[in-house]
This record gives structure tokens, C-alpha cells and sequence, in this order.
């Protein structure tokens, strides 16, 4: 029962939204065979040692031999065990890694068809995800959308500090560095929400720098960037105190599409629309922007975003309630 439970306990890491061993595209599953691969081959090199290990412990007389025997048996030892061994099992490693990581790499396709780039960029703690097209470039944070069953190359680097961009259950991870454009090719098998994550330590909010990523059908990919490329609509007057208070103290930072231009800060235009708030630090719901507003330093504490303590509650809960309805 206790080996029973240890097991379901340990499976139990095998899969979700952050599992490698959960493959949902086949870069993914490249990694994982190899993962499964490198298990097996070193679980039998350990197995091997530990018998050999026992069995130099085992009662039996010692063999008489000469000290000429007994160096050429050492030397057997050391070439056979600390050489040849390591050296096949490297050599057989990167027979299987070498083209496992090159099926990464953003290589020309056949036909000579051209795959979609999403650029994404790290900050200190947060994701810019930029869809640059010739129809018009689409900005948005801490939410990726991609289309399914095709590939996209990932083009990648550091607004700060390294960073680092895996999608545990669509391929491996690729550092982003300041001042250096790294690029991964991933593909999707199928429509679905995928968990994201920095994957290079970057401060003391680097496990609150998380990145939500669906993959959707190639129609509704195009359906969600053509929303957002629409002109916003004409701000209403329920909301212009809001606004001026937006203008007032967040505009320098943070850009609302047609409206402010800050650039310093996790582009707003589609805020309403996102999956989370801070980076996965909370759920979007109702009255979340406004509890974000009022406690951000306690729920992300480092963050570079000033505490608001200057504004009214009512201030903080009217500017949050507009930026819920910045819904393309």
C-alpha cells in the first residue's frame, strides 16, 4: 500500500499544464522520447553499478595475482568503465539530442512556406507579446494566443535581465537575453490552454512570471487578431473620471490602443480580455483590476509598478471597473 501510494504520488506530476511528460506537439514529444530514452539507458547504467558495487562486498577468497595482473585489471577497469561507457553513452545521447533540438530550430520548411513569428519579450515580471503583421502590428501582456496544427517561430529576447521562455508541453525552453534575438519553432497539435513559464531565475518574482498561451483553430486566430486591429470604440462618458485618472497616473507607463501611448509598462488594450492579472498572480474576474490596483505590492511584492496609496478607494474601484471593459 505505502509503494502504491508513493507511486500515484509521483505519477501525479506526469501530466498538466506544465507537464514535459504531457506532450501536446510533436517538438514536445521529441523531448519527451528523450527524456523516456535517457531514463531507461541511465536507470541500467545505475543498476549495473550498484551490482557491481554489491558483488565487491560479497565473501570469496581473493584471487592470487601478480602485481603485473593486477595493474592490466585496473587499467581494463578505468578504460572499460571510465572511458568506453561515458564515451557510448554520450555518443549515444547526442545521436537522439542533436536532431531533437535541430527539429527546434526555425530551419526552412518544405515547399518554402514561411511560418507565423510571434515576437515575446521579458520583463522584470511580465510578458510583451507582440504579432507583427503587414495588416498592422498587434501588442498584448501576459497572454499569448497562437494558431493550432502549424508551426510558429518564437523570436525572443530580454527587456532586463535574462529570462527564459518554455511552454513545458509543446517543446523545450530557449533563454531571452538582453540586446540578442533568439527564435524556437513550436507547434500545437490541437486547440487548448497551455501553461507557460520563466524558466531562467530573473528576480525575486520569478515564479510569479507566468504566461497564459492558447492555442486556437487558424480561423479564430485570425478572428482574435483582426478584433484587435479595429479602431477602439468611442470612450463614453460613464467612464471619462476613470479616464482622467488613467491619464493622470497611468498613461506615461501603459498604452491603451487609441488612447495612450505609455511604453514602459504591460500594454492595456485588451486587459479585459486576459486570463489573469500580474503575470498569473490573479484570476480575471470581476473586481480583480481594482484589487490588483489597491494591493499590488502585497501580492507581488518588487513589482515596478508605485503603490497607489495616493488615490481614493473609489478612485481605484471606478478606474479597475473601465479597464474591464477594454474587451476588443
Amino acid at each position: 500500500m505505502a509503494l502504491a501510494v508513493a507511486l500515484a504520488t509521483g505519477l501525479a506530476g506526469c501530466s498538466g499544464s506544465h507537464s514535459i511528460l504531457d506532450p501536446a506537439g510533436q517538438a514536445a514529444r521529441d523531448v519527451a522520447s528523450l527524456w523516456w530514452g535517457m531514463l531507461a539507458g541511465f536507470g541500467l547504467v545505475f543498476v549495473g553499478v550498484v551490482a557491481l558495487w554489491l558483488a565487491a562486498f560479497r565473501p570469496r577468497e581473493r584471487p592470487a595475482r601478480s602485481p603485473d595482473q593486477e595493474r592490466r585489471l585496473a587499467r581494463s577497469w578505468i578504460l572499460g568503465g571510465g572511458i568506453l561507457l561515458p564515451g557510448a553513452s554520450i555518443l549515444l545521447l547526442l545521436a537522439f539530442g542533436v536532431p531533437t533540438g535541430q527539429r527546434l530550430l526555425p530551419l526552412p520548411l518544405p515547399g518554402g512556406e514561411t511560418p507565423r513569428v510571434i515576437e515575446v519579450t521579458g520583463h522584470q515580471w511580465w510578458w510583451e507579446v507582440r504579432y507583427p503583421d503587414e495588416a498592422g502590428e498587434v501588442v498584448t501582456a501576459n497572454h499569448l494566443v497562437m494558431p493550432a496544427g502549424e508551426p510558429v517561430d518564437f523570436h525572443v529576447t530580454g527587456a532586463d535581465v535574462i529570462h527564459a521562455f518554455w511552454v513545458p508541453r509543446l517543446g523545450g525552453k530557449i533563454d531571452m537575453i538582453p540586446g540578442r534575438i533568439n527564435r524556437i519553432r513550436l507547434e500545437a497539435d490541437a486547440p487548448g490552454v497551455f501553461g507557460a513559464q520563466c524558466a531562467e531565475y530573473c528576480g525575486v518574482q520569478h515564479a510569479h512570471m507566468q504566461l497564459h498561451l492558447e492555442a486556437v483553430a487558424p480561423a479564430a486566430f485570425e478572428d482574435w487578431l483582426a478584433a484587435r486591429r479595429e479602431p477602439p470604440p468611442e470612450p463614453d462618458d460613464a467612464h471619462a473620471a476613470a479616464r482622467d485618472t488613467f491619464a493622470a497616473h497611468c498613461a506615461s507607463c501603459h498604452r491603451v490602443a487609441g488612447l495612450y501611448q505609455g511604453d514602459s509598462g504591460p500594454d492595456l488594450s485588451d486587459i479585459g480580455a486576459r486570463a489573469t492579472l500580474g503575470a498569473g498572480t490573479l484570476a480575471m474576474e470581476e473586481g480583480a483590476i481594482a484589487r490588483w490596483l489597491a494591493e499590488h505590492q502585497r501580492l507581488k511584492p518588487g513589482n515596478r509598478m508605485p503603490a497607489h496609496d495616493h488615490l481614493a478607494p473609489e478612485d481605484l474601484e471606478a478606474l479597475g471597473a473601465w479597464l474591464e471593459t477594454l474587451v476588443p
